[in-house]
């Protein structure tokens, strides 16, 4: 079984193809999560969890919610994460993880998707967010393979740099910078509500038409991303930029 968490469709579409070539079950956590439901799952084949990089680790978001899960059947776990550009050094706490829930840990594969953290970075433009999009399917493609055939994924090498940025830099991320207060609207707001409605945490509400933010935001940029008015910015830290969404997996 493949259970994902996604903001902006990158981890959407890196379940969907590995459920199509595995030909297994894809679940989406949003509605768990959104509704402060545990997971009970069984499964024959292999945990495959996938999700987006959070400051090189694990979105603390999807993380809590598993380990409030129950999981039955098969004991392999892989992790798969998309991300910008790396990983950094996630292991720990997945290895952690899979010895909470009596699971064995196979690897982690980082994966390569378009940059949608507009907060900090700049997202491409949509023709090169298709070109990493299509030489991402290899890798993902590759994956299933190693997956099916029940062999480990690759072993990473990790430095301190890495060690770094998953440890104190991933704190401080979340201590300063996941914060809902700079995000605004402007009159272009059609009070259609799609920001609430893509929110996991249920953080946004609509007050006089207009979205209103509280204090449980994780970041995941789904709100900015995906107002179809292009309505909602993040201080002066988003302007101009373009807003990214991966389309569906196709086949």
């Amino acid at each position: 079984m493949i259970l994902y968490f996604s903001g902006t469709g990158n981890g959407r579409y890196a379940a969907e193809l590995l459920a199509d070539r595995l030909q297994d079950r894809c679940l989406d956590s949003f509605r768990f999560i959104r509704d402060g439901v545990a997971g009970d799952f069984t499964s024959a084949t292999p945990w495959v969890f996938v999700m987006p990089t959070y400051a090189w680790r694990t979105p603390r978001i999807f993380l809590d919610w598993l380990r409030t899960g129950r999981f039955a059947g098969s004991r392999d776990a892989y992790f798969v994460m998309t991300c910008g550009s790396d990983i950094g050094r996630p292991e720990p706490e997945q290895r952690a993880f899979c010895a909470e829930k009596n699971l064995v840990y196979r690897g982690t594969l980082p994966v390569v998707m378009p940059e949608n953290y507009i907060a900090m970075f700049q997202a491409p433009q949509p023709d090169e967010a298709r070109q990493i999009v299509a030489a991402a399917r290899p890798v993902l493609e590759r994956a299933a393979g190693t997956i099916a055939a029940g062999r480990d994924f690759a072993p990473r090498t990790t430095g301190m740099l890495d060690t770094l940025k998953s440890g104190p830099v991933n704190r401080a991320f979340y201590r300063f910078q996941v914060k809902a207060r700079a995000f605004t609207v402007s009159d272009a707001c059609r009070s259609c509500g799609k920001c609430a409605a893509l929110c996991p945490r249920g953080n946004i509400r609509l007050q006089g038409g207009r979205p209103l933010w509280g204090d449980a935001c994780t970041h995941c940029m789904a709100c900015i991303c995906g107002c179809p008015a292009h309505a909602i910015e993040y201080g002066r830290a988003s302007r101009g930029k373009p807003r990214y969404q991966c389309p569906p997996y196709r086949g």
